[in-house]
């Protein structure tokens, strides 16, 4: 490849970057995850041969819609959960809806409350409803995508469309009564009422900080209610409620300065598993934002 090809193709690919960004980040609800998942769409750029690529843009954000869908598959199959079938290695031709006005305002009105909602979906029923609800892509460019039929592919992001219009248990309500148990489990943890604190704790619950967090909080990974519950109790002082990374949580700021990020699980209405982190690089690529802004 010849040095002015490979200067076109990086000044084609920074010019889809901020679309190709967005796509991801409504796939995964993680910032950091969609840099990465932009940052594995250039790497296989490099090994394609691009003699063979009539729309590079269209083409780069298919790779990064595959790139999302294997990546939310992974996060199903940590968590035991049946897989869906593999994904068809077509093409599809995104030029119909790049349009960076429109993402601009799509990345304005879509908040974390909508990603918590999308975290609730399927990867097959996720990608199918982010690019034809939110991006315009039709249902027969989607299918070879997720490896269904057309008209499968419509079933999905329909089942998906009702879901997050809050026609099944993943509604508005169950954000709100969520938010209301990570501050339920913040006034119990500052009023050391342990009973408060059991109440809202799954009895398996996880504590788990990264070495950062241990050592503020003299704590390594702890299992069992009893134990978590014990570990909080006087605790979660300057701790503010938040969406984080598209999922429920809290930060903590000491002398006015952000120095841990916790990520709250769920099973069911309980709370299973507690994650702190407070390594200042991983911080920096978490998104958050506080409940009440």
């Amino acid at each position: 490849m010849t040095d002015e090809r490979k200067k076109f193709l990086a000044d084609e690919f920074e010019a889809s970057r901020a679309h190709l960004k967005t796509v991801a980040y409504r796939m995964l609800g993680s910032r950091a995850e969609a840099e990465d998942a932009v940052q594995e769409a250039w790497l296989r750029l490099g090994r394609s041969e691009v003699s063979e690529i009539g729309n590079l843009g269209g083409w780069l954000t298919t790779v990064v819609a595959r790139i999302c869908l294997d990546m939310l598959r992974s996060r199903k199959s940590r968590r035991e959960e049946s897989l869906d079938p593999p994904v068809h290695e077509k093409i599809a031709d995104m030029a119909t809806f790049a349009d960076p006005e429109r993402e601009i305002v799509l990345a304005d009105s879509v908040g974390a409350a909508l990603l918590v909602v999308l975290e609730q979906l399927a990867p097959a029923e996720r990608v199918a409803f982010v690019l034809h609800d939110m991006f315009d892509l039709p249902f027969d460019e989607i299918a070879p995508i997720i490896g269904r039929t057309s008209d499968a592919t419509r079933q999905l992001a329909s089942r998906a469309r009702r879901r997050v219009q809050g026609k099944t248990d993943v509604s508005e309500t169950g954000i709100e009564h969520k938010k209301e148990v990570v501050r339920a489990f913040l006034a119990a943890s500052r009023n050391g009422n342990f009973q408060a604190l059991l109440a809202v704790l799954h009895p398996d619950v996880v504590f788990a900080p990264d070495a950062a967090a241990a050592r503020f909080g003299d704590a390594g990974e702890l299992r069992g209610a009893q134990a978590v519950a014990t570990t909080f109790k006087g605790r979660a002082r300057g701790a503010l409620p938040a969406f984080v990374d598209g999922g429920f949580g809290f930060i903590v700021r000491i002398d006015d300065q952000l120095r841990i990020i916790v990520k709250i699980g769920f099973d069911g209405e309980k709370i299973a598993k507690i994650e702190a982190i407070a390594d200042p690089g991983h911080l920096e690529q978490i998104e958050y934002r506080l409940f009440d802004q």
